[in-house]
This record gives structure tokens, C-alpha cells and sequence, in this order.
């Protein structure tokens, strides 16, 4: 697991022989103050993630089933932009021009099998920042000229994002199901 402790925000959960790396927009507040992603008891990650039959468990809202989803089920955890906010209309293009690089090099040194974007707001600004791509996105598995892993892009689970109901965000989400290999 990667640390950054420039500042207070929430550790990344990458290692080597990720099957997925989920990326989000920024960490929450709530989220780096419990240590863990999607911890806002309103955010939908945790309910979709488990409607979708991935995983031969219940994975609850914890540090536990973080690390779990990590060490075992080999998904990593990070961030577009790593300064938490209550809102990602908060982060500023400065934001990105710092952090988006950062990942970049994550990505390019840790060569995870898929990047699963939350939300179209995260990957459109990664790309823009990281690789000067200015493109479309739509919802599912694309192919990126620039890398060589799939990306998956599904709504964000965000309760501000709620044009997108738990239902929907559990049918993108079983896109994974071929890029999750059992041991």
C-alpha cells in the first residue's frame, strides 16, 4: 500500500497483480475520517458492489472489507485528486494538474489488468490532465490508445449523484465480472 502524507487525505490501497484499480473523482471527508472509500453511509459503492454477486461474501462498510477487497479479491483503491472535499465541484484545476500526473505514474509503474473509473467527471479530467486527452466518455469497457488496460467507467455512487439509482450502478458494476479472477 502507497502512502502520501503530505497532507491529510485517504492512503491509497494499490499493490503489485491488481486485477482492477477503482479510481475516483477525491476522497470524501467521512471517508478520511473512517480510513476507507465509500464510507459515507449514503454513498452507494458498498450496496451496489455487493447486489452485483461479485464476490462469494457480504463485504460491510468497513476498513476490514477494504483491506479484504484489496488483499484478497486484489482491487485497488485511489483517487483522481487526493484533497478531500465535501463536494467534487470544490476541486479546482489546479487540483488536477497536480494530482492527475501523480496517478498517471501509479498507473504506469503498478500496471493494474483494468481502471475502473467512478464517474465520467474522473476519467474525463484524468485524461484531460495526465495524458491531454479531450474525449467523450461513454458508460462500460473502453480501450485507451494510451494504455494498455481496459477502463471501465460507471457512475459515480456518490448520494449527490442521483440521477443514477443503486439498481443502475449494480448492473454497470457487474462489468467486472470478467476482469475478477478467483485464486
Amino acid at each position: 500500500m502507497t502512502t502520501d502524507k503530505t497532507t491529510t487525505t485517504l492512503d491509497d490501497f494499490i499493490s503489485e497483480d491488481l486485477f482492477c484499480l477503482s479510481i475516483g473523482l477525491n476522497p470524501s471527508i467521512p471517508s478520511v475520517k473512517a480510513g476507507y472509500y465509500f464510507a459515507n453511509p449514503r454513498n452507494r459503492f458498498w450496496s451496489a458492489l455487493n447486489a452485483a454477486n461479485l464476490f462469494p461474501e457480504v463485504l460491510d462498510r468497513s476498513i476490514e472489507s477494504q483491506r479484504r477487497l484489496h488483499t484478497q479479491y486484489r482491487i485497488g483503491f485511489t483517487d483522481v485528486v487526493k484533497r478531500p472535499s465535501r463536494m467534487g465541484h470544490e476541486l479546482n484545476a489546479a487540483d488536477f494538474r497536480r494530482d492527475a500526473p501523480l496517478l498517471r505514474d501509479k498507473i504506469e509503474r503498478y500496471q493494474p489488468g483494468l481502471l475502473w473509473f467512478h464517474g465520467k467527471i474522473a476519467v474525463t479530467k484524468f485524461f484531460y490532465y495526465a495524458y491531454g486527452l479531450k474525449q467523450g466518455w461513454d458508460w462500460g469497457v473502453c480501450s485507451v490508445s494510451e494504455l494498455t488496460m481496459p477502463v471501465l467507467i460507471t457512475p459515480n455512487p456518490s448520494p449527490a449523484n442521483a440521477a443514477y439509482s443503486v439498481q443502475n450502478i449494480t448492473q454497470q458494476y457487474q462489468a467486472l465480472t470478467p476482469y475478477l479472477v478467483a485464486d
